[in-house]
């Protein structure tokens, strides 16, 4: 279960959620300490850092007051599929026909090797050895009408046991796999939501738990 560690908050009346994306991250740490990573949007604009090594060594002051926004997502990472090389660590971030995206991804897929050979078949280019980033080509090949429908459409042909947490400049979307193999929890902070991957996290940042994500 200890296997990457994912948090998204969105909705805070404060100038930034970075702090508590910060703070939720390093309770989350066990479940990953080979990266960690944070994206959040402001005026649909996307901040990013994330960088191999311990969420304190990643993150300093002058990081955290650039990632400006009220809506954002974090990840730490322990290396299960790709390897531990800094284009693996997350969230990805990508631009594509349905707009920018960011994906944090707890979990395998067990038939992204068979997806990622039919996609380079089809002339997709992968940045990463990571499976994560089949989720990604598969969303910015869909020709579904809104990014939340082509979110649908990319999860819905992986299988495995996963979570996912993806932020686009209007939404935060949390998933979990059709048979709740990993873990992934809702929260309230004010009137902020807020997902992560275990409740510990909601204890630090001062949110009350509201319900676990349900499968599928």
């Amino acid at each position: 279960m200890h296997m990457c560690g994912i948090i998204g908050i969105v909705g805070t009346q404060e100038a930034t959620v970075a702090p508590h994306l910060y703070e939720g991250l390093l309770v989350l740490q066990h479940r990953g300490q080979d990266a960690a990573g944070i994206v959040t949007c402001a005026d649909d604009q996307f901040h990013a850092r994330k960088a191999n090594g311990l969420v304190r060594d990643v993150f300093y002051k002058r990081h955290i007051e650039r990632l400006t926004g009220s809506m954002g997502i974090g990840h730490v990472r322990y290396s299960t599929a790709g390897d531990s090389d800094i284009v693996n660590a997350q969230p990805i971030l990508i631009d594509c026909v349905h707009g920018e995206i960011a994906l944090c991804h707890n979990g395998n897929l067990i038939n992204a090797p068979e997806l990622r050979a039919d996609l380079v078949g089809q002339g997709c280019i992968f940045q990463t050895n990571s499976d994560t980033e089949v989720v990604l080509h598969l969303y910015a090949r869909s020709k579904a009408p809104t990014p939340e429908d082509a979110i649908v459409e990319s999860v819905t042909q992986v299988r495995g046991a996963f979570s996912l947490v993806l932020l686009t400049k209007d939404h935060l979307i949390a998933v979990r796999d059709p048979y709740g193999f990993r873990p992934l929890v809702v929260g309230a902070l004010g009137d902020a939501t807020v997902v992560c991957s275990e409740t510990c996290a909601l204890d630090l940042i001062g949110a009350r738990y509201v319900r676990d994500v349900e499968p599928g």
